[in-house]
Order: C-alpha cells, then structure tokens, then sequence
C-alpha cells in the first residue's frame, strides 16, 4: 500500500486509539492471572493481535466481545504451545513473550517477520537461562528464530537493557518463578516503560524490591490475580498528530490521553512546547496549537519511538535540532536514525546521522517518492512530513501502520489531511 500526501491545514478533535504497551501487558498479565480478567478499549492492532495469538497459545481463553476482551487466565500454570509461535512484527509480544514461555511447561519456539528475525535478544536469553530456564536461538546469533523453555526457579542476573522489554519481561516472569530472583541492572533504556510494567504489578499486588532501578529483588511463587482495567490512549500514536499541528500551523484536540498515565511519549508535548507550539493540557485531552517552532537538544532516550517524528518537525524549526542520546533507535523495527536520515534527505532534509541520534537543521522540504520500509513509525512519520511539503510526497509501505495504528490514514482525513491511499 502506498499513502499519497499533499500540503494540508488540519483542524478538529480526534480520539487517540488505546496504547500498545498498555494492551500487550494487559494480555499477558490475564494469561497468567487467576479467573477472568477484563481489558477494556483495547488496540486493534496488528501487533495487539499477534500477542492475542500468543496468549491463547500458551492456554488462555480470550473473548473478543464487544469493545472488551476478556481472558480466562492460566493462574500461571500451562504448557507451552503446541505450534511455533509467530509474533509477526511484535517485538514486545516476543520479548515479553520469552520470560512468559520460561514459566511453561516445556519449550516454546518463537519467530516473526524478516524484521523480527533481525532482533537481538541475546542479553535476554542469557538471563532465562542464569535464572534455571532454558533458551538458544537456532541460528546461534542471538536473533530469532529462538527456543524458550521452563521453568525458571529464581537465582541471580545481570541484564544490560538496550531495551527495556528485557527488563520487563524478567520482571513479569520473576514474581511466578519457584524461588527469589536478583536482577541488577547495568544499563537501562527506555525507563519509563519500565515504570509501566511496575505500575501493573503495582496494581496487581506483586511484590518486589528496587534500589532505584539498579538492582531488583522479586519473590518468587506469587499469585497474578484477576483485573478488570481500562487501556489508555496512546501518546506514541498521539506524537504524530502533535507534530502535524505543529508543522502545519494548525489546532488539533487529541482526546483520550490521560497526563498522569506512566507513558514515556507523553514527553513529546513538552518536546514540542520548549520549540514553540501552543500546549493545553485539559481533563482527558491535549490541545495543540502550530507556532514558528525553534530548535534544541533533545534527549531521547527514555522515548525512541518519538525519533521518527521529532525529526520531521526538526525540519520546521529554526536552527538546528539534535535528538541525542539513542542508539537503540537501530535497534527497532528498522535502523530508524539511519532510514529517517536516508528518507528525509531526500525530500531536501538538511540532516546529519550521528552515532546515537540525529542533527537537523531548518530544510524547506519538496514531496517526493519516499520509503516507510515497511516500518510503521517511520512510514507516519514520512506522512506528517508531506503535510507540509512542496508538493505530493508518496511513502511506500505504508501498509506497516496496521502494526500499531491502522486507523492512521482515516483519522488524519477526518481532520482535513489530504491522504489518499493506492493499493
């Protein structure tokens, strides 16, 4: 599928579709939940579904009725499943999926698309195993295809995490092992969806200790039990719309976001506040308004996802924008500062690749043939770019917005955008 875009002036108010990493959490916490759990306006995603797929391999009854699923849980006791599980293009359901499958009874074979295949999971796999699982990936490269297998019964790890999805799944996975876990760790990225993973267990009663986020302590043999809990909105979907208004000097009421949630991208409204847009945060929604947007420094990495789109509105700020500090952008879906770099530079980017972020300075961008690469982000990303381009911008690959966001295109001619979209 190919998005076709042109210069656009957008106005209104939208409904922001429910988080990602909220649902994916969601599911897998009712999988090992004792009765019946409730998610309440979870995403339809691509992704979403993938851990759908999964949660109900591993033994868990899901019914999809209604704009709720409810899941009768395993009370952590299951086999693994009985097919390979294929997680799509989901690396959340794959990392947090392997801590879920060490809790299984036997081995559980995990494998997604060609970008999934080229996923590292090695310092996760290491940890599985110190802590009396077992995992390997086939090819001996780190890298999907992996086998999982359990149970895991506590002990002592170290886990160096490029990704915070190692950490949560350790997390997620401890509180049901036969002894106490020690996980210490290193190097930590993407903070606050660690945050988000304790807020769950936080909910759900787990108990554990932290010395800041250096080091954490989970008893083993606990009990998930049952929820019934609403998604919120998601911020990462929401950076998009933010920096649509912002580029294209227009208003957009984005609705159903909750300020006090634990989601990193929440950081992006403030991001776009300190270059100039207009902000107003009101009860379950987010005002914003298009100003003459100026250049900073940008630390990104408690939120990755954000590069794709931050870059873009670096392109209509004064001065020069650095988005500094995350090399684990190389490690997502594609090499996004690398593919954000290539694809704006041709649509006249003034933009420089550094080793952990990017540079842009104030471009006057023309629309032209550009490439999502099948990546989600970044084919929205290019998209919000065009709406402010000279000139027709079409993005290939753009069917990858199913991954998280499949509405993307709908809702942004709802508020004026002119997208059109060619299969």
């Amino acid at each position: 599928m190919e998005l076709i875009v042109t210069p656009s002036r957008l106005s209104g108010a939208i409904d922001i579709p429910g988080s990602k990493s909220h649902t994916i959490r969601a599911l897998v916490l009712g999988l090992l939940g004792d009765g019946e759990s409730v998610i309440e306006r979870p995403l339809h995603s691509s992704d979403t579904r993938s851990c759908l797929a999964m949660v109900r391999g591993f033994g868990a009854r899901v019914d999809e009725t209604g704009d709720a699923w409810r899941i009768a849980g395993t009370g952590g006791e299951f086999p693994a499943p009985d097919d390979i599980v294929d997680v799509g293009n989901s690396g959340t359901s794959l990392y947090i999926g392997m801590g879920i499958a060490s809790l299984a009874r036997g081995h559980t074979v995990f494998t997604g698309d060609h970008q999934i295949r080229s996923r590292p999971a090695d310092a996760l796999i290491t940890s599985i195993n110190d802590l009396g699982g077992s995992a390997f990936s086939t090819r001996g490269n780190g890298m999907p295809p992996l086998v999982v297998g359990g149970r895991i019964t506590g002990g002592e790890t170290s886990v160096r995490a490029v990704t915070s999805q190692y950490l949560s799944s350790l997390l997620i996975a401890a509180p049901r092992a036969g002894g106490d876990t020690v996980i210490r760790i290193p190097l930590l990225n993407e903070k606050p969806y660690v945050t988000m993973t304790l807020g769950w267990l936080d909910r759900l009663g787990i108990r554990y200790t932290t010395d800041n986020y250096q080091s954490f302590t989970i008893p083993g043999n606990q009990r998930y039990p049952s929820f019934r809990a609403a998604v919120p909105a998601d911020f990462s979907s929401a950076t998009f719309f933010l920096v649509a208004a912002a580029i294209t000097g227009s208003e957009l009421v984005l609705k159903g976001l909750d300020w006090n949630d634990t989601q990193g991208d929440r950081e992006v409204v403030n991001i776009l506040k300190n270059m100039g847009a207009g902000v107003s945060i009101g009860a379950g929604e987010i005002t914003i308004t298009g100003r003459p947007l100026t250049g900073g420094v940008f630390d990104l990495n408690a939120i990755p996802d954000a590069l794709p789109a931050l870059a873009v509105a670096g392109c209509f700020a004064g001065g020069e924008t650095r988005l500094v500090n995350v090399p684990q952008a190389r490690l997502k879906e594609t090499d996004r500062i690398s593919v954000m770099h290539g694809e704006l530079k041709k649509m006249g980017a003034l933009i420089e690749e550094m080793p952990d972020g990017l540079v842009i300075r104030k471009s006057d961008l023309k629309g032209c043939r550009v490439n999502g690469h099948h990546d989600h982000r970044v084919a929205m990303a290019l998209a919000v770019a065009g709406l402010a381009a000279d000139g027709a911008t079409t993005i290939a690959t753009a069917e990858s917005v199913s991954v998280t966001f499949p509405d993307f295109p709908g809702l942004m001619k709802s508020i004026g955008a002119d997208i059109t979209i060619q299969e």
